[in-house]
């Protein structure tokens, strides 16, 4: 069975087609620039990938070239589209509607288009996925996969606001979370890796990039994440401030003169590492610079980590321990020193790093010390992965497409 993962930004389009029987990625690529003179399309696997500068006036084209890439030219996968059993949907924002994967029908856009409040560039873009995608292939099965749905387990004293309950009861203003496929993905990850259950361990699972989240994941259950009711809260990120006194807003608002679109651009992208640097939303670029001696690259550095290690903190606290901690994404995966940092002083709380592994390989590994009671790991995260599973798993039940045997780890 082979499921087509769609990840549809506000001007881009990332994709990968995965064999599900053979855990394969058959081809993967992404559409940029949408709607722009520049726009261009990458696709391919590793040395055989090609760039290819072409127009793409919407989503619908940038579908229609990316089916065309999978069935024709040197590239080809595929040899039709009928060789793509089913779709599988990125979707940021699910709302309380959503608390797993579920098949997509005129209901579910309906309620992805109603949470796009909340998810404005995120949720209308992946429902021009899905249009496209209905378009060029009307008869082929889609599912949602909604990365708020593993935060519907939060208990209320963790998704709620100390605000007036009414604002609750009316606007639904609570703790929704993001990044949950991949926090599901690392928490599956981590405790195969221990060799314990999942329901037997308590994990602490860190997406580390230009957005950032931290989770709590305790027996298999999301108990609190950083993200709230949109993406911006909770840890410093590239260009995101995350959690700040509320009243800063208001305080800049009346003495910069800043309307509410220029207060929240102001507070989504031009803080952050971005805005304490002065150089750049990504770590690499500030590390550079901050290696030269810069002061606010450096402090950059210091709040970054310091904000992960606040959560690491309150989420033990929250949990009542931990026996694991994952990092995962851009940074996570790749940034030794910052690893380092964020580690550093919990010796005390039996989170010990070893320096050597945590500055050497690659991939999946451990880099705690063999004297950590808590165990840490990093782990690239495979949203696409998570997709997949999701989407063939419902496919199946639903229309009996594909089979798998009952071991099998899909």
């Amino acid at each position: 069975m082979n499921v087509l993962v769609v990840n549809a930004g506000s001007s881009s389009l990332k994709y990968q087609l995965l064999n599900v029987e053979t855990h394969n990625v058959l081809a993967k690529g992404v559409c940029e620039r949408i709607g722009d003179d520049e726009a261009f399309h990458k696709h391919g696997l590793d040395e055989n990938e090609v760039v290819i500068d072409t127009p793409m006036a919407d989503h619908d084209q940038a579908v229609a070239l990316v089916l065309d890439s999978l069935v024709n030219g040197p590239n080809k996968v595929i040899d039709s589209l009928a060789d793509i059993d089913a779709i599988g949907h990125r979707i940021v924002q699910g709302g309380q509607y959503f608390d797993r994967s579920v098949l997509i029908d005129e209901d579910v856009i309906a309620k992805i288009d109603e949470m796009s409040e909340l998810a404005p560039l995120h949720n209308k873009a992946a429902l021009m996925g899905i249009r496209g995608c209905q378009k060029h292939m009307p008869d082929v099965p889609m599912v949602a996969v909604f990365d708020t749905s593993f935060f519907q387990t939060l208990p209320p004293k963790a998704y709620m606001y100390p605000l007036p309950y009414e604002l609750y009861e009316k606007h639904a203003i609570r703790k929704y979370g993001a990044h949950g496929t991949s926090h599901r993905y690392l928490a599956e990850r981590a405790a195969d890796m221990m060799g314990e259950s999942l329901y037997d361990v308590k994990l602490i699972t860190c997406h580390l990039g230009n957005g950032c989240s931290v989770t709590a994941v305790d027996h298999g259950v999301a108990v609190d994440t950083s993200m709230g009711l949109t993406p911006l809260d909770g840890l410093m990120m590239g260009s995101r401030c995350g959690s700040i006194d509320p009243a800063i807003v208001t305080f800049i608002m009346e003495h910069e003169n800043l309307d509410t679109q220029e207060m929240n651009d102001l507070m989504n992208k031009k803080s952050g590492l971005l805005g304490i640097s002065g150089v750049s939303n990504d770590l690499r670029s500030v590390r550079e610079v901050s290696e030269k001696g810069d002061e606010r690259c450096l402090l950059a550095y210091d709040m970054y980590s310091n904000s992960v290690k606040r959560y690491i903190g309150q989420y033990m606290a929250v949990m009542g321990g931990v026996d694991g901690i994952v990092l995962s994404g851009g940074v996570g995966e790749n940034d030794k020193k910052m690893r380092r940092l964020i580690f550093s002083g919990l010796q005390s709380l039996g989170i010990i790093l070893n320096t050597k592994r945590n500055g050497e390989g690659k991939g999946e590994r451990e880099i705690s010390s063999d004297r950590s009671e808590v165990r840490i790991f990093v782990i690239p995260t495979n949203e696409e992965y998570m997709i997949a599973r999701d989407t063939y798993q419902i496919v199946h039940d639903k229309f009996g497409i594909g089979y798998l045997e009952d071991d099998d780890e899909w």
